[in-house]
């Protein structure tokens, strides 16, 4: 298997032969829930970290975005969870995403690296998969760091990745992410949400200054 055109990991900077959306020094992001645990953890994030950070109460389909985040495994198999969700509405995506684990990482991505690969759809044209588990429907320990690794990768792949087409960055304004972890991974809604944040502050850099301090 060869990655689909337009597929890429690296962070080299490429000229891009489309118009880019205007530089930032982040993406916004909508952080997706379908159950109020995992909306009320999201908020929490929305109210600490500096940037354009939002709260959708529903589907992550339902987001207006250039990218949307697959918590996936390390070898980018699309059967459960959100991730066949995303199969079912993009079909092709998850051959494009084994294609692109296989052709830059030899089959296996580590949890802490992400691939960002074509959806088939003009919107959201791109699918930004960053494993929380090694094997399909692993149980994550209660102590477990991968929705952080997951997040951080997202992040920098943002910040750094680039595609045939120009700058990821250029390219993706707003990516939709639903929770990582947090359905058949077993991660506690809050714990997911305290390390999105603590990726998002350590790729960014920029923290709010809580109230009082």
């Amino acid at each position: 298997m060869t990655a689909e055109p337009g597929t890429h990991t690296g962070r080299e900077d490429a000229g891009s032969s489309f118009a880019p959306l205007p530089d930032r020094p982040t993406p916004e992001l909508v952080l997706c829930a379908v159950d109020d645990l995992l909306a009320r953890a999201w908020a929490t994030v929305a109210d600490t970290v500096d940037g354009r950070v939002f709260v959708h109460r529903g589907s992550v389909l339902d987001v207006v975005a250039q990218a949307v985040v697959s918590p996936a495994n390390s070898y980018g198999w699309m059967r459960g969870g959100i991730d066949a969700v995303y199969a079912r509405a993009y079909p092709g995506v998850e051959q494009n995403v084994r294609s692109a684990v296989l052709a830059f990482h030899g089959g296996e991505l580590p949890i802490g690296e992400a691939v960002i690969v074509p959806t088939g759809e003009a919107e959201p044209a791109w699918l930004i998969s960053a494993p929380t588990m090694r094997e399909p429907g692993e149980s994550l320990p209660r102590e477990t760091v991968h929705p952080y690794l997951a997040a951080r990768a997202v992040f920098r792949q943002w910040r750094d990745g680039s595609l045939d087409q120009g700058r990821v960055r250029d390219l993706v304004h707003t990516i939709a992410m639903p929770g990582l972890g947090t359905g058949v991974g077993g991660v506690a809604p809050a714990s997911c949400a305290r390390q999105v944040a603590a990726a998002w502050n350590e790729v960014f850099t920029h923290v709010r200054p809580r109230n009082g301090e």
